[in-house]
């Protein structure tokens, strides 16, 4: 914890993208209990809920590969302030939908809202190296992806309670606001020169060409070839597929535990992804910690742990009667996940090349949202002819399939490390002996 207090204390550019983060995303969770709690109060479906899903999905499948052209391409932090101030205005347009007794405008809302923010989700990866130097950098994607489980817990809480107690208005408003707090700390940042394009632009001096504009196509798959010619990048992406062949389903399922199975109504759905929240950010922590004493070889095994681990708890959390030890199954199966995604993410922060960052990232964010489109369909229609409580089983059992590909991939030798990008031998990030 004291690393993270020195580094917002000392690194003035990440404290500014961190502050921007807390506020946006505990808007985020006020929209999401919100735009759920209305779908079903409106029409007690769960396929209802899987239509807002896929109409969440569909746009950032679609945005992907567009967004990590123009970040490759242009300046992301003019970039992320735009898709910022765009998905404000789609944001506070959710209050249109309130008195409707049909739910296309949730559906056209839903989509415009995740169109425009892979922009910024894989935005914010690619620009971590620039505003955190090596020295930092494991620590300030650590305390970035623990900020994320730590404000799903505050917001989903704040957000399921606030929508009980104030309605959906309230919980519409503060997201619109939150995306122009977060656009007004992202404007602050600053570098020498002035500029977030990819480094290999800057030195350059090179402007986008005739060539490049009608060629973006070519300049994703120049992306895609550069992931598969390192396994360790390519196997991290198939990692996140197979998480989110179980994963899709389980966002479903939040909503139709805490509204039906449990019958808690908004601040049921609010519990749980508390409870998620809870476990993720004490995953994360443990993360930061584990991630500077351990080798390259004891990371990839506690990969294949942590899937494990993560799925199986699921699996209980989906059959628990009681809400409480309910609650405490859901952290531990989000704890395991948060283990691995700190993991997962300082290792490609060390070995992706700036040139390629925001198509990497981007990509990584498309494979992982087709997977979970496929997933939140099949639950959505296995909702109509089983129980929440069934389809639970199956979600922890296919989350957990990733790791015995991650295992087998290890095993066999196909997980070598990669050089490092900009990394000399002496300034590795591992302190103390290495665990194995």
């Amino acid at each position: 914890m004291s690393e993270f207090l020195q580094l917002l204390k000392s690194n003035r550019n990440y404290r500014y993208a961190w502050s921007g983060q807390v506020v946006s995303e505990i808007g985020d969770h006020f929209n999401n209990v919100a735009v759920f709690s209305l779908a079903l109060a409106n029409t007690g479906s769960g396929l209802v809920v899987t239509g807002i899903m896929l109409s969440r999905a569909i746009p950032a499948v679609m945005a992907g590969p567009i967004a990590g052209v123009i970040l490759d391409r242009l300046d992301r932090k003019q970039i992320m302030i735009a898709s910022d101030l765009i998905r404000a205005v789609v944001a506070i347009g959710f209050i249109l939908a309130i008195p409707r007794s049909d739910t296309w405008l949730l559906y056209l809302l839903s989509a415009l809202l995740m169109f425009a923010s892979p922009f910024f989700t894989s935005g914010r990866s690619a620009i971590l190296p620039t505003i955190a130097n090596k020295t930092e950098l494991h620590t300030a994607n650590s305390l970035t992806q623990t900020t994320q489980w730590m404000t799903l817990t505050i917001g989903a809480f704040l957000g399921g309670t606030s929508v009980t107690q104030f309605g959906y208005k309230l919980a519409f408003a503060f997201n619109a606001f939150s995306f122009l707090f977060s656009a007004a700390c992202i404007s602050r940042l600053r570098v020498p020169g002035g500029s977030f394009r990819a480094a290999h632009l800057i030195a350059k001096g090179s402007a986008l060409t005739e060539d490049k504009v009608v060629r973006p196509w070519h300049e994703y798959t120049e992306g895609l070839r550069y992931m598969r010619a390192s396994p360790l990048i390519l196997g991290l992406a198939l990692v996140g597929v197979g998480w989110a062949s179980g994963g899709g389903a389980a966002q479903i399922l939040f909503s139709l535990f805490g509204e039906l199975v449990f019958q808690r109504g908004p601040a049921g759905i609010g519990y749980l992804w508390a409870a998620a929240g809870v476990g993720l950010l004490v995953g994360g922590t443990f993360a930061h910690w584990l991630g500077k004493r351990i080798s390259f070889s004891a990371y990839k095994r506690t990969i294949s742990i942590c899937y494990v681990i993560h799925g199986g708890a699921y699996v209980i959390f989906s059959q628990m009667r009681d809400f409480q030890l309910a609650l405490l199954f859901l952290a531990i199966s989000r704890g395991a996940i948060a283990v691995s995604s700190v993991l997962n993410m300082s290792q490609l922060l060390r070995h992706v090349s700036d040139q390629f960052r925001g198509r990497v990232f981007a990509t990584m964010e498309t494979m992982q949202w087709s997977t979970m489109m496929l997933s939140m369909a099949g639950a959505g229609v296995a909702s109509q002819s089983w129980s929440p409580r069934t389809i639970g089983v199956a979600s922890g059992l296919l989350s957990s399939s990733t790791a015995f590909f991650w295992l087998w991939a290890n095993w066999t030798g196909r997980l070598p490390e990669p050089a490092r990008e900009g990394v000399e031998p002496e300034e590795i990030e591992v302190h103390g002996d290495p665990v194995v």
